[in-house]
């Protein structure tokens, strides 16, 4: 059953979390979409903004020896997650043009909810 993952935050915390679930149920055999909309669309950007990679937690979790958001950005593409940067989303939050990482569709919630069809979404 395919899981959607709902990203509308651009904080680290959800970002962060987003990616955990995305990856952990993409590690055991489901197809995950990964939808990112208004402030969360800048997970996917290329570069991944600095102010997410300098967030205090990135350092904790390093410490603690826990994932942070690069090893989870390239472990959810290495897994196959489906990620989209929603168009309006993008546009709502002026970054309609800007460089996202390889991979990333740009499409609407539309498509989002035809990918998981009958499956679970979880928002963060």
């Amino acid at each position: 059953m395919p899981l959607g993952v709902l990203l509308l935050s651009g904080g680290h915390e959800r970002a962060h979390y987003a990616l955990v679930l995305a990856t952990g149920a993409a590690a055991i055999g489901r197809p995950v979409v990964l939808f990112a909309t208004n402030a969360g669309c800048r997970l996917l950007l290329r570069p991944l903004p600095a102010e997410l990679l300098a967030d205090p937690r990135e350092a904790a979790l390093a410490a603690r020896g826990v994932a942070g958001l690069g090893a989870l950005l390239a472990a959810a593409a290495e897994l196959g997650v489906r990620r989209i940067a929603c168009e309006a989303g993008l546009r709502a939050e002026g970054l309609a043009g800007a460089p996202l990482a390889e991979g990333v569709e740009v499409a609407g919630v539309v498509t989002f909810l035809a990918a998981v069809g009958a499956g679970q979404i979880v928002s963060v």
